[in-house]
């Protein structure tokens, strides 16, 4: 299996204040920023000028399945590959011991599935898909 890392996801308490930090601060350039109605919760990607390295910063409110506490140690979101097969690459992590957090999904452009490493961080695994998400009823 081949993976190469697009973006690492941390887990932000305010998304504005964030924003501005990696922005003003750091000179990173906002990508894109979205509510996501499904998941309750909003993110932002950023990108380091000069580079490929990718920051995506998310926020859930209470009501997101992704949703905890805040505390120390949480920060750290996920990590994504791209893969060139999802599911074939979900199989192989998952006989190598890690743990499917959910179903494939679809987002603009990609196919996803997460699961979990052997710490219990989130491995997002995408590859880029033609195919559209259903729409709802």
């Amino acid at each position: 299996m081949k993976a190469q890392l697009v973006y690492t996801g941390i887990r932000v308490r305010n998304m504005d204040r964030s924003v501005r930090f990696y922005t003003e601060v750091l000179g990173m350039r906002l990508r894109g920023r979205a509510k996501n109605r499904s998941i309750h919760g909003e993110w932002a990607q950023l990108e380091s000028p000069g580079t490929h390295q990718l920051l995506e910063l998310n926020w859930y409110s209470s009501q997101s399945p992704f949703y905890t506490p805040w505390k120390h140690g949480v920060e750290m979101d996920h990590l994504c590959f791209r893969v060139d097969d999802v599911d074939g690459a979900a199989k192989t992590l998952e006989k190598a011991g890690a743990k499917r957090l959910g179903d494939p999904y679809l987002t603009p452009g990609w196919k996803m599935v997460d699961l979990s490493d052997p710490n219990g961080i989130c491995v997002e695994l995408g590859a880029p898909s033609r195919a559209r998400r259903p729409r709802r009823k």
